[in-house]
């Protein structure tokens, strides 16, 4: 489920906002695809005692270890972007303004997060 949006430009990679994201959580792990393994990153969620479970990039000089078995489970945060995506306004992101936008994302969050209580 959906605890955090943040919207940023275009253009902007979206490894970049991932300290942001995950300050203030507490967990075991955290998941995150090929595109999140940045020193940064790794640091982050090891200094919240999480445990990065994170395929290291092809380019990485000395490659890490990781769960091969519970990266499997990420396929649950791709799945929360299908049901985000699944509003047509979010998907083609129709709103002009930023605040629109993020307005939008966090209707459908509480939708999503309303259907399971």
């Amino acid at each position: 489920m959906p605890l955090r949006a943040i919207i940023t430009q275009g253009t902007a990679a979206d490894c970049s906002q991932a300290v942001a994201l995950i300050d203030g959580f507490s967990a075991q792990y955290l998941l995150a695809d090929r595109g999140y393994d940045t020193n940064d990153i790794i640091a982050q969620a090891k200094l919240r005692d999480m445990e990065p479970v994170i395929p290291p990039k092809k380019n990485r000089k000395e490659p890490r270890s990781y769960d091969e078995y519970l990266y499997k489970a990420r396929h649950l945060v791709e799945n929360a972007f299908l049901h985000l995506k699944r509003w047509r306004g979010i998907a083609t992101r129709y709103a002009k303004n930023t605040s629109s936008f993020l307005a939008a994302v966090h209707i459908r969050c509480i939708s999503l997060w309303a259907a399971i209580s």
